[in-house]
Order: structure tokens, then C-alpha cells, then sequence
């Protein structure tokens, strides 16, 4: 019978040491993360999920990231309160076993990227005062994926030093293969680009949604940016806008490699209106 207490989340695709497809899927409301395996055909149906990993200290989690050649994966989440403090998010990782580790708290977090050299860490936090949303960055960390430490903590980008945009919330994040980070702007309609360096490249546009609230590459060839969230005409259904060709996604590389070449037919979000991308 289906767990009707189960609130999931984020999601991550994977090919396993053996070259068999699987997925990681956050469970905020129990505390753990579920790994979905034995895939049965094109049309994405696992056959197979079993708990992966799972801690009661573990604040949610909300969103998660891998690093496919430890087979580690790294989670956040938040307590949203109107007053942020140091741990109102959080930041953990679990090794191939499962067994997890807290690596630190922080005001809330949300979106979470491992780089594709698996080098550097991505993670935003946000901070709350007296109700209204005052603060938005994302922190870089240096990554050993093996072990799953973190260290060198620093700032990657603020967005109130940027472009006065802090009371705008960061949501989903990604990269594509190069190594571009990928950053929603929840409430602003748009995806900001940032170059390793931490230099803004590009903002896309999201005709059909205000909120984007989470986003990957997928299509065929894995080039196409798929952004997802609130519609703007109708806030009570989600909308998909994509960017087609525009880069290959980190995760899409992977799968490719793992696959020999092919982009598995993983079930990726369908095509909508067609986003814009700018500088």
C-alpha cells in the first residue's frame, strides 16, 4: 500500500558500478530518501524502491545532488520560520552503504549541485527576518566526493550584491556539462547563468511562469533546459517552458558516458513554451 505520509521531493537520476539505471527520489516528511532500481521499460516504470538512506536528524530533505563515481549523494532542507537562524537548513550526505553524515547547519537551504569534475559543491541559503525573505547567495565548497567532505566554505554569488535581488528566493539548481551553474529565481520568471568563475553569463526567461521552482536537461540529446513551476495565467497548475540545444546537462553527460554515447529515455518533463535565453 502506498505511504500516504511521504512528502517527496527532488530527484536524481543515476546509472550504479553495474551500468543499471536507478533513481533517488527526497522524502521531506519522513526524513530519508528512496532509491528506485530494476527499470522495466521506455516509459520510465521502476519495478523496485527500497529506502536508501534515512536519519530523524535530517530536516527534511527537500532537494539532493550526486556524485556518480563515489555513488554518494548530498541532501538539504529547511524549517521555514519567520526568523531564520543557524539551523533552519541543513546540509548532509550519504555514502553507497546509506549511512548518513551531517556535514553542517546553516540559515535554510534549498538548492544543491555537485559540479561535473566533482570538485566543488553548490548550496543556496536564504535568510528570513521578521517574516520577509532578506538574504539569497549560493555557498561553494571544496568537495573530496570520495569521502564526502566539504571544506573551504565561501561565497559563490549574493544576490543582493548582484542585482538587488535578495528577497527573491533560489530554488532548483544544476549544471550542464561545462560546468555553467544553472539557478532559478523563484518569483522573478527567469534562470540565472553563472560561469565556474562565479561570473554571470545569461538570463532565460520563462514565458509561462513566474515561479520557477525547479529545472534539468533533458530531449534527446540531453540539450534541452526543461524549467518548471506555477503558471502565470493559472497559479493552481504547473507549467514547463524549455530552451532547446541550448547546452548538454551535467547529469544528461553522465547518463551518455554510463550508456556509451546514448541518452537513456529516462522520464524527463515534456516540452512547453519555449523559454529565451539572454545576456
Amino acid at each position: 500500500a502506498a505511504n500516504t505520509t511521504a512528502y517527496v521531493n527532488g530527484i536524481r537520476f543515476n546509472i550504479d558500478s553495474s551500468g543499471a539505471e536507478e533513481a533517488y527520489i527526497a522524502d521531506a516528511a519522513l526524513h530519508r530518501v528512496y532509491r528506485l532500481t530494476d527499470r522495466q521499460g521506455a516509459d520510465g516504470a521502476f519495478g523496485s524502491n527500497s529506502v536508501f538512506c534515512q536519519d530523524e536528524g535530517i530536516l527534511q530533505p527537500n532537494d539532493l545532488a550526486i556524485a556518480p563515481s563515489a555513488g554518494r549523494i548530498f541532501l538539504s532542507g529547511m524549517n521555514y520560520t519567520s526568523d531564520s537562524v543557524v539551523g533552519n537548513g541543513d546540509l548532509w550526505t550519504c555514502d553507497n552503504t546509506g549511512a548518513a553524515r551531517r556535514l553542517g547547519q546553516f540559515h535554510r537551504t534549498n538548492g544543491i549541485e555537485v559540479s561535473p569534475d566533482e570538485k566543488t559543491l553548490y548550496l543556496s541559503e536564504s535568510e528570513n527576518k521578521g517574516g520577509a525573505v532578506v538574504a539569497n547567495r549560493i555557498l561553494a565548497f571544496d568537495l573530496d566526493a570520495a569521502s564526502g567532505d566539504v571544506t573551504n566554505q565561501r561565497v559563490f554569488v549574493d544576490f543582493g550584491t548582484l542585482d538587488d535581488t535578495a528577497a527573491t528566493d533560489i530554488d532548483g539548481m544544476r549544471t550542464d556539462a561545462a560546468g555553467k551553474l544553472y539557478v532559478t529565481r523563484n518569483g522573478l520568471g527567469k534562470v540565472a547563468v553563472f560561469a565556474p568563475s562565479g561570473d554571470l553569463t545569461a538570463y532565460i526567461t520563462t514565458p509561462s511562469i513566474d515561479f520557477v521552482a525547479s529545472l534539468d536537461f533533458g530531449g534527446q540529446d540531453g540539450t534541452d533546459l526543461h524549467m518548471v513551476g506555477r503558471c502565470k495565467d493559472n497559479d493552481t497548475k504547473g507549467c514547463v517552458d524549455v530552451v532547446k540545444g541550448l547546452a548538454l546537462g551535467r547529469a544528461s553527460s553522465d547518463l551518455r558516458k554510463s550508456k556509451g554515447g546514448e541518452t537513456p529515455a529516462l522520464p524527463l518533463p515534456g516540452c512547453g513554451k519555449t523559454g529565451r535565453a539572454r545576456k
